[in-house]
């Protein structure tokens, strides 16, 4: 088999390519950027460009796609839509051409907006931004795409929580960086529980989702045991070598205010800043999903706490100055 692995080139794209290189399994990245880990195996394309997508999908391959707008604060607005859904057709119909019968699609539980403690795989559906609806969108149309051919054509969507492990710049790292400075405040109470996946985890599951067949099968991705954001922070603070605890908290309504207050401040000048209403809404919520996963048989390479050992040390106690790192939310 080959695999195209579009948007290859990202945090989650180089290491499912570090995987699939591992296992012998042949490859190509489709991107908008070269990769820095496997430019050998790079076609540059970007997935709102049906020209170029025709030009860089490989005939009859199975396909693992990984591209999407995703932070917070991308402009212009319209980006959501133009990667997001329009990339979908795009891929869908390039799909059409080159006869694949296999695609892999990386969704989000964002799609589930703030879902009750344990939503699943049948949790309704009402993402609370651009991003989430967008990604849910994107479903449709690859779930149409295999309708067309249900005997033969094979769809799996993935919803992770968020990611996190080495090299990664997101919503995770930073958590942890706060924490490694000392510069860490706990909004709220900390009871809250937060779902977490990591990446290792991740790509080891995307791989085998390539053996599922033909049909639609949908799959929150998430690494147990969820912990609260007073485990999560204590857990940390212990791998750092600093004392038990999460330190200085501040009142829920006070961290709110002050993420409308750089809201405004972002609005008038134009830039973005760390700390925003909704970065502190989803702070303190409960994300807290569930899912069948084990019911394919798959087992995860890497347990949850040797995953946040391995980050952290990665991070913060070793230097690894010189390498790539992925910004993302």
């Amino acid at each position: 088999m080959h695999v195209d692995v579009v948007g290859g080139s990202g945090f989650i794209g180089t290491r499912l390519c570090n995987r699939l290189a591992g296992n012998n399994v042949s490859f190509s990245i489709i991107d908008k950027t070269t990769s820095g880990t496997f430019p050998d195996h790079v076609k540059i394309a970007d997935v709102r460009s049906l020209d170029a997508l025709r030009s860089a999908l490989t005939e009859n391959a199975w396909l693992i796609n990984l591209a999407a707008e995703h932070r917070d604060d991308v402009r212009p607005r319209t980006l959501y839509d133009e990667v997001n859904v329009q990339g979908a057709k795009a891929i869908c119909s390039v799909a059409r051409e080159k006869n694949i019968q296999k695609i892999v699609f990386t969704s989000s539980v964002a799609v589930y907006g703030f879902a009750p403690v344990g939503t699943d795989e049948t949790g309704a559906i009402a993402p609370f931004n651009d991003y989430g609806r967008t990604k849910y969108e994107a479903e449709q149309i690859f779930i149409a795409w295999q309708a067309e051919e249900p005997a033969t054509r094979t769809l799996v969507i993935v919803r992770p929580t968020v990611v996190f492990g080495e090299q990664n710049r997101g919503n995770v790292y930073n958590l942890l960086r706060q924490i490694a400075s000392g510069r860490f405040v706990m909004v709220g109470d900390g009871n809250n529980c937060k779902s977490m996946a990591y990446v290792e985890n991740i790509v080891a599951f995307l791989e085998h989702a390539l053996s599922f067949a033909p049909g639609v099968h949908i799959y929150n991705y998430v690494d147990k045991p969820d912990l609260s954001m007073n485990a999560l922070v204590s857990s940390v603070r212990r791998l750092l070598g600093k004392s038990d605890g999460v330190g200085p908290r501040l009142p829920y309504s006070l961290g709110y205010g002050l993420g409308k207050l750089f809201d405004g401040i972002a609005f008038v000048t134009g830039r973005s800043f760390p700390i925003s209403a909704i970065r502190v809404k989803k702070f303190c919520s409960n994300t807290v999903f569930a899912t069948s996963v084990e019911k394919t048989g798959f087992i995860a390479p890497v347990e949850l706490s040797r995953a946040l050992q391995l980050t952290i040390k990665h991070e913060f106690l070793e230097d690894h100055s010189g390498e790539q790192a992925f910004d993302s939310e």
